[in-house]
């Protein structure tokens, strides 16, 4: 590949073009083009390219073509064939109208290249330093996160199908890179019949002790399998099939051998026998895929993270109050400025720093970041102030007290501490008699405890213990940490706050904007690089779709509003 500037428009092509587009809405692509120029240049990807042998096609033009497959949701057979046959493509790579364009599996090519040379980012890092430059997304100001699931590229499999599926694999492995090898050490016309078909649970047996049997055969076979494929005269290369590693791995994670009087026998680990979420392999075909669970839905897959900037208040969400001219003193367009892909067992609370560093490489960190509750700990509030200087505006998690809970009783906030005494006072007087550091499920904590005399004949005991012989205790947090906790808590009862935190919600109108437009909750490639350059495709292209509403004034779309709604604010009116 030789780095070299795009073509300009042949003006035929463009003629035809602008002549197709004057019918209707002028098209994405077209607008790209006119607005950005040459978005992805050619130099930024050419470590990834030989610079020796038959020429082939840009890898900025190969670029943009996925950014536009990824805004129409399209296959990559489609995708070729609106290059070949879509004018406004034509338009936007630059391409004579007789151009053949390329085949379809030149587009995977293109992806498994950036994969391989870790450039995953570097579509999203030159939009975003474009746009940076044009004033359209700066550091400073506000922006918000939010998650959701991600389905993978594959089936969802129970233990009995994953064992069955993961053995079928393997041997689909072997017959294809060892025939003769697998017929002498197999049985293979026996194997066949059990693992020919695809495993599933469409007619399982019915009762448990024939599905624990059969899990039970799916392990003994499993075995025989490994021991021919590590026997000392079998061929070494076979132990190294990608699908024979997976075997062993799920078979060390499910199943055990244990000597008994009749021999070595093949049992399933229990399920507090299993390896944690994190390690456990949930798919043959794509080893970072993950079982997860969140708000009560489990999946297996990943998950996302959406960064957004989001300077306007929600007094100026609906369409009216939006800029309709381009550069005009408005606000600026709603931009996606970070994503990140983790398996389906990381947490939210474990993102908040990553997504922190993410966006300071990128200089743009928010003055204020808007979270949910489950990117929030009192840690994390103060942690991300003093490293990045970055208010995160969110909810935390209540004072999980009885008297708490209960809204009744003296709660934590009841009594008064004195921190440079490490004393504390309860709402009659009685001062705590003991105060020492602990750690609390790994984490550091103050215990004060209050003396049992002092308790015990108190007339408002039973609103402060349940404890019917010891005093009151109570668990803080380290200074530092406990004071922002408190101020948090008190902010977030007030109606003022929750109107301002109201901004948040509208990154889940982003998210359902990724699933409908670019079809984000399935993934459509196996492995978390993979999957991650996808979520990256999907943002660049929702960035163009959101830059190229900005440019024709209409940034936002307005509310769907049903008839009867309508009808009612007309009567109003």
């Amino acid at each position: 590949m030789q780095p070299k500037p795009w073509p300009k428009v042949p003006e035929l092509t463009a003629q035809m073009a602008r002549a197709v587009a004057a019918r209707g809405p002028y098209p994405l692509a077209m607008r790209v083009r006119d607005e950005l120029g040459e978005l992805f240049a050619d130099a930024e990807f050419a470590e990834a390219f030989e610079t020796k042998g038959r020429r082939g096609w840009s890898p900025g033009q190969l670029a943009l073509v996925t950014v536009l497959q990824f805004a129409e949701n399209l296959t990559d057979r489609a995708a070729a064939h609106r290059v070949r046959y879509g004018m406004d493509l034509k338009y936007a790579l630059g391409l004579e109208l007789d151009d053949p364009g390329f085949d379809a599996s030149v587009l995977s090519e293109f992806r498994t290249r950036l994969v391989e040379h870790g450039m995953e980012e570097k579509l999203i890092d030159l939009l975003l330093t474009t746009l940076k430059e044009r004033g359209l997304v700066k550091a400073g100001g506000r922006q918000r996160t939010d998650s959701t699931r991600v389905l993978a590229a594959v089936r969802d499999l129970n233990r009995l199908e994953l064992a069955g599926e993961t053995l079928r694999a393997a041997l689909e492995a072997l017959a294809c890179a060892a025939p003769d090898w697998l017929t002498q050490a197999m049985p293979v016309r026996e194997w066949a019949e059990r693992y020919g078909p695809r495993i599933h649970s469409w007619h399982p047996p019915v009762s448990t002790s024939k599905r624990e049997e059969m899990a039970l055969v799916y392990g003994r076979d499993g075995f025989a399998l490994l021991e021919a494929v590590h026997a000392p005269d079998g061929p070494a290369w076979l132990r190294e099939l990608p699908a024979v590693q997976v075997l062993r791995t799920i078979w060390v994670q499910n199943y055990h051998r244990a000597a008994t009087e009749a021999g070595t026998e093949v049992k399933r680990r229990e399920s507090n026998d299993l390896p944690p979420g994190r390690l456990r392999l949930a798919s043959p075909y794509d080893t970072d895929a993950r079982y997860g669970l969140k708000q009560g839905s489990w999946w297996t897959g990943y998950k996302i993270h959406i960064s957004e900037s989001c300077d306007e208040t929600d007094d100026q969400d609906s369409p009216t109050s939006q800029a309709t001219i381009p550069g005009a003193d408005g606000p600026l367009p709603r931009l996606i400025t970070g994503i990140a892909t983790t398996d389906a067992t990381v947490t939210d609370a474990e993102m908040t720093e990553p997504v922190h560093h993410m966006l300071a490489a990128r200089d743009l960190l928010p003055a204020e970041h808007f979270l949910d509750s489950g990117y929030a700990s009192a840690e994390l509030i103060v942690g991300m102030k003093k490293t990045f200087g970055v208010t995160l505006v969110t909810p935390v998690l209540m004072n999980s007290s009885p008297q708490a809970r209960a809204g009744a009783g003296f709660d934590r906030t009841a009594f008064t501490i004195d921190w440079d005494k490490r004393q504390a006072t309860c709402p009659r007087g009685a001062t705590s008699t003991w105060w020492s550091p602990a750690t609390l499920r790994g984490t550091k904590a103050i215990v004060i405890k209050f003396d049992k005399e002092t308790c015990r004949p108190c007339p408002v005991r039973g609103q402060c213990t349940r404890s019917k012989t010891g005093g009151r205790t109570l668990s803080l947090q380290p200074r530092e940490l406990q004071e922002v906790l408190d101020s948090a808590r008190l902010q977030q009862s007030d109606e003022q706050w929750r109107a301002r935190y109201g901004t948040r919600a509208g990154v889940e109108g982003t998210i359902h904007q990724a699933v409908a437009v670019t079809g984000m909750r399935r993934a459509r490639y196996l492995g978390l690089q993979k999957t991650h350059l996808e979520h990256v495709f999907s943002a660049v292209a929702l960035n163009l779709i959101r830059l190229d509403a900005w440019w024709n004034g209409h940034p936002l779309d307005r509310s769907r509003v049903s008839h009867l709604a309508r009808l009612d604010l007309s009567l109003a009116a």
